[in-house]
Protein backbone atom coordinates (compact mmCIF):
# COMPACT_ATOMS: atom_id res chain seq x y z
CA UNK A 1 0.00 0.00 0.00
CA UNK A 2 1.06 3.56 -0.70
CA UNK A 3 1.73 5.13 2.62
CA UNK A 4 1.43 8.74 0.72
CA UNK A 5 -1.73 9.81 0.93
CA UNK A 6 -4.13 12.08 -1.28
CA UNK A 7 -6.41 14.17 0.86
CA UNK A 8 -9.40 16.43 0.17
CA UNK A 9 -10.55 18.59 2.61
CA UNK A 10 -13.68 20.56 2.97
CA UNK A 11 -13.41 24.25 4.02
CA UNK A 12 -16.25 25.80 5.91
CA UNK A 13 -16.70 24.45 9.17
CA UNK A 14 -13.80 21.74 8.72
CA UNK A 15 -10.52 24.10 8.63
CA UNK A 16 -12.34 27.44 9.41
CA UNK A 17 -15.58 28.36 11.53
CA UNK A 18 -18.86 29.30 9.15
CA UNK A 19 -21.94 28.15 10.72
CA UNK A 20 -21.52 30.09 13.84
CA UNK A 21 -21.72 33.79 12.03
CA UNK A 22 -25.01 32.31 9.80
CA UNK A 23 -25.93 32.31 12.96
CA UNK A 24 -24.95 35.41 14.65
CA UNK A 25 -27.26 36.98 11.83
CA UNK A 26 -29.88 34.65 12.23
CA UNK A 27 -30.10 36.57 15.71
CA UNK A 28 -30.33 39.47 14.93
CA UNK A 29 -32.77 38.72 12.17
CA UNK A 30 -35.13 37.10 14.58
CA UNK A 31 -35.30 40.10 16.44
CA UNK A 32 -36.05 42.10 13.68
CA UNK A 33 -38.92 39.61 12.66
CA UNK A 34 -40.18 39.77 16.35
CA UNK A 35 -39.81 43.61 16.45
CA UNK A 36 -41.70 44.27 13.21
CA UNK A 37 -44.41 41.69 14.05
CA UNK A 38 -44.26 42.01 17.78
CA UNK A 39 -48.52 42.31 17.63
CA UNK A 40 -48.29 38.74 16.20
CA UNK A 41 -46.25 37.31 18.63
CA UNK A 42 -44.15 35.24 16.21
CA UNK A 43 -41.57 33.01 18.48
CA UNK A 44 -38.23 32.53 17.33
CA UNK A 45 -38.67 28.19 16.65
CA UNK A 46 -41.79 29.23 14.06
CA UNK A 47 -39.40 32.04 12.32
CA UNK A 48 -36.17 29.75 12.19
CA UNK A 49 -38.15 26.34 10.85
CA UNK A 50 -39.79 29.02 7.96
CA UNK A 51 -36.12 30.25 7.39
CA UNK A 52 -34.34 26.68 7.17
CA UNK A 53 -36.93 25.53 4.89
CA UNK A 54 -37.04 28.18 2.38
CA UNK A 55 -32.96 28.31 2.77
CA UNK A 56 -32.45 24.24 2.24
CA UNK A 57 -34.81 24.12 -0.83
CA UNK A 58 -32.78 27.23 -2.26
CA UNK A 59 -29.82 25.28 -1.72
CA UNK A 60 -31.26 22.26 -3.38
CA UNK A 61 -32.08 23.75 -6.50
CA UNK A 62 -29.12 26.33 -7.26
CA UNK A 63 -26.47 25.25 -5.33
CA UNK A 64 -24.56 26.96 -2.77
CA UNK A 65 -24.93 30.68 -4.25
CA UNK A 66 -24.13 34.00 -2.34
CA UNK A 67 -27.52 35.39 -3.05
CA UNK A 68 -29.36 32.56 -1.30
CA UNK A 69 -28.79 33.56 2.29
CA UNK A 70 -30.45 36.83 1.92
CA UNK A 71 -33.02 35.47 -0.27
CA UNK A 72 -33.88 33.38 2.44
CA UNK A 73 -34.31 36.23 4.92
CA UNK A 74 -36.52 38.22 2.87
CA UNK A 75 -38.89 35.40 1.50
CA UNK A 76 -38.99 34.40 5.29
CA UNK A 77 -40.44 37.88 5.93
CA UNK A 78 -42.27 37.94 3.44
CA UNK A 79 -44.36 34.68 4.23
CA UNK A 80 -44.80 36.88 7.58
CA UNK A 81 -46.11 39.51 6.11
CA UNK A 82 -48.66 37.00 3.91
CA UNK A 83 -49.66 34.62 6.92
CA UNK A 84 -50.42 38.31 9.60
CA UNK A 85 -50.89 40.09 7.43
CA UNK A 86 -49.28 42.89 7.58
CA UNK A 87 -47.94 45.04 4.58
CA UNK A 88 -44.54 44.46 3.13
CA UNK A 89 -41.74 47.13 3.33
CA UNK A 90 -39.21 47.94 0.99
CA UNK A 91 -36.74 49.60 3.03
CA UNK A 92 -37.42 46.72 5.84
CA UNK A 93 -36.49 44.26 2.65
CA UNK A 94 -33.40 46.13 1.86
CA UNK A 95 -32.40 45.67 5.38
CA UNK A 96 -32.92 42.39 5.15
CA UNK A 97 -30.74 41.84 2.02
CA UNK A 98 -27.68 44.13 3.78
CA UNK A 99 -28.14 41.92 6.52
CA UNK A 100 -27.81 39.05 4.88
CA UNK A 101 -24.78 39.88 2.96
CA UNK A 102 -22.92 40.93 5.40
CA UNK A 103 -21.97 37.72 6.99
CA UNK A 104 -19.74 37.56 3.51
CA UNK A 105 -17.91 40.29 4.97
CA UNK A 106 -16.78 39.03 8.38
CA UNK A 107 -13.39 37.96 8.96
CA UNK A 108 -12.64 34.06 8.72
CA UNK A 109 -11.56 32.46 12.04
CA UNK A 110 -9.58 28.84 11.87
CA UNK A 111 -10.81 26.04 13.76
CA UNK A 112 -8.19 25.54 17.16
CA UNK A 113 -5.38 23.39 15.71
CA UNK A 114 -5.81 23.80 11.98
CA UNK A 115 -2.33 24.70 10.98
CA UNK A 116 -0.59 22.26 13.15
CA UNK A 117 -2.66 19.69 11.75
CA UNK A 118 -2.28 20.50 8.03
CA UNK A 119 1.63 21.23 9.17
CA UNK A 120 1.77 17.37 10.65
CA UNK A 121 -0.39 16.10 7.53
CA UNK A 122 2.15 17.97 4.49
CA UNK A 123 5.50 16.86 7.02
CA UNK A 124 4.63 13.35 6.63
CA UNK A 125 4.31 13.53 3.03
CA UNK A 126 1.03 13.22 2.27
CA UNK A 127 -0.83 15.27 -0.60
CA UNK A 128 -3.61 17.96 -0.05
CA UNK A 129 -6.48 18.99 -1.42
CA UNK A 130 -9.38 21.91 -0.62
CA UNK A 131 -12.58 20.83 -2.38
CA UNK A 132 -15.17 23.77 -0.73
CA UNK A 133 -18.88 24.33 -2.05
CA UNK A 134 -19.76 28.45 -2.95
CA UNK A 135 -19.29 30.81 -4.93
CA UNK A 136 -15.39 31.38 -6.56
CA UNK A 137 -14.80 34.83 -5.13
CA UNK A 138 -16.10 34.76 -1.80
CA UNK A 139 -14.09 31.09 -0.99
CA UNK A 140 -11.16 31.86 -2.60
CA UNK A 141 -11.19 35.28 -0.34
CA UNK A 142 -11.18 32.69 3.02
CA UNK A 143 -8.51 30.86 1.25
CA UNK A 144 -6.60 33.61 1.08
CA UNK A 145 -6.99 35.47 4.27
CA UNK A 146 -6.44 31.96 6.11
CA UNK A 147 -3.30 31.72 3.30
CA UNK A 148 -3.98 28.11 2.80
CA UNK A 149 -2.14 27.98 -0.52
CA UNK A 150 1.41 27.31 1.02
CA UNK A 151 -0.49 24.02 1.65
CA UNK A 152 -2.82 23.43 -0.86
CA UNK A 153 -0.73 25.46 -3.65
CA UNK A 154 -3.00 25.13 -7.11
CA UNK A 155 -4.76 21.62 -6.09
CA UNK A 156 -8.17 23.13 -4.97
CA UNK A 157 -11.41 22.72 -6.11
CA UNK A 158 -14.59 25.19 -5.76
CA UNK A 159 -17.76 23.72 -6.91
CA UNK A 160 -21.33 25.71 -6.44
CA UNK A 161 -22.62 21.85 -6.48
CA UNK A 162 -21.42 20.06 -3.81
CA UNK A 163 -22.42 16.70 -4.22
CA UNK A 164 -21.52 12.79 -5.65
CA UNK A 165 -21.34 13.94 -9.10
CA UNK A 166 -18.86 16.69 -8.12
CA UNK A 167 -16.56 14.39 -6.41
CA UNK A 168 -16.88 12.03 -9.29
CA UNK A 169 -15.68 14.32 -11.27
CA UNK A 170 -12.73 15.59 -9.19
CA UNK A 171 -11.55 11.79 -8.76
CA UNK A 172 -11.70 11.17 -12.69
CA UNK A 173 -9.75 14.81 -13.61
CA UNK A 174 -6.68 14.16 -11.37
CA UNK A 175 -3.79 11.44 -10.91
CA UNK A 176 -6.06 10.17 -7.35
CA UNK A 177 -5.66 6.53 -6.58
CA UNK A 178 -8.82 5.52 -4.90
CA UNK A 179 -7.21 3.43 -2.32
CA UNK A 180 -5.33 6.44 -0.82
CA UNK A 181 -7.64 9.00 -1.16
CA UNK A 182 -9.75 10.55 1.78
CA UNK A 183 -12.25 12.85 2.17
CA UNK A 184 -12.30 15.22 5.17
CA UNK A 185 -15.60 17.13 6.05
CA UNK A 186 -17.92 18.16 8.81
CA UNK A 187 -20.90 17.42 5.81
CA UNK A 188 -22.41 13.88 6.07
CA UNK A 189 -24.11 15.16 2.57
CA UNK A 190 -22.12 16.79 0.99
CA UNK A 191 -18.88 15.16 2.26
CA UNK A 192 -18.38 11.84 3.83
CA UNK A 193 -21.81 10.52 1.65
CA UNK A 194 -19.81 11.63 -1.79
CA UNK A 195 -16.91 10.19 -0.44
CA UNK A 196 -18.06 7.04 0.30
CA UNK A 197 -19.70 6.31 -2.45
CA UNK A 198 -17.10 7.17 -5.19
CA UNK A 199 -15.45 4.61 -3.23
CA UNK A 200 -12.65 6.42 -1.22
CA UNK A 201 -11.98 6.82 2.34
CA UNK A 202 -13.51 9.97 4.65
CA UNK A 203 -13.38 11.20 8.43
CA UNK A 204 -16.11 12.68 9.70
CA UNK A 205 -15.50 15.94 11.94
CA UNK A 206 -18.74 16.28 14.12
CA UNK A 207 -19.18 19.89 14.86
CA UNK A 208 -21.85 21.30 17.70
CA UNK A 209 -23.50 23.82 15.67
CA UNK A 210 -24.22 22.00 12.12
CA UNK A 211 -26.64 23.29 9.58
CA UNK A 212 -29.54 21.60 9.04
CA UNK A 213 -29.10 20.71 5.54
CA UNK A 214 -25.71 18.55 6.36
CA UNK A 215 -27.83 16.52 8.33
CA UNK A 216 -28.72 13.19 6.73
CA UNK A 217 -28.82 9.43 7.61
CA UNK A 218 -26.29 6.73 6.38
CA UNK A 219 -28.56 4.62 4.43
CA UNK A 220 -26.39 1.54 5.58
CA UNK A 221 -23.14 0.48 7.78
CA UNK A 222 -20.66 2.05 4.59
CA UNK A 223 -18.24 -0.46 2.79
CA UNK A 224 -15.25 1.75 2.54
CA UNK A 225 -13.39 3.40 5.86
CA UNK A 226 -15.36 6.00 7.42
CA UNK A 227 -14.07 7.57 10.79
CA UNK A 228 -15.87 10.07 13.17
CA UNK A 229 -13.61 12.71 15.24
CA UNK A 230 -14.98 15.36 17.14
CA UNK A 231 -11.55 17.74 16.22
CA UNK A 232 -9.34 17.95 13.03
CA UNK A 233 -6.29 17.81 15.01
CA UNK A 234 -7.51 13.64 15.35
CA UNK A 235 -6.96 13.24 11.22
CA UNK A 236 -3.53 12.30 11.36
CA UNK A 237 -3.82 9.68 13.79
CA UNK A 238 -6.42 7.95 11.68
CA UNK A 239 -4.61 8.08 8.34
CA UNK A 240 -1.44 6.95 10.55
CA UNK A 241 -3.72 3.64 11.85
CA UNK A 242 -5.31 2.87 8.79
CA UNK A 243 -2.00 2.80 7.30
CA UNK A 244 -0.72 0.81 9.68
CA UNK A 245 -3.46 -1.48 9.57
CA UNK A 246 -3.20 -2.35 5.56
CA UNK A 247 0.52 -2.25 5.89
CA UNK A 248 -0.02 -5.15 8.92
CA UNK A 249 -2.52 -7.11 6.32
CA UNK A 250 0.10 -7.37 3.52
CA UNK A 251 2.35 -8.87 5.68
CA UNK A 252 0.39 -11.18 6.77
CA UNK A 253 -0.69 -12.02 3.02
Amino acid sequence: MNTRQQILFDLDDTLIHCNKYFGLILDEFNALIQQWFSEYELTTTEIRQKQIEIDIASVHNVGFKSGNFPASLINTYRYFSQKCPRLINPQEEDQLMKLGLSVYDLEVEPYPRMIETLESLKSDGHQLYLYTGGETAIQQRKIDQMKLNMYFDERIYIREHKNTQALEQILQSGLFDRSSTWMIGNSLRTDVIPALTAGIASIHIQISNEWEYNIVELESSPDHILYTVSSIEEVPEMIDHKIEQENKQRTLN
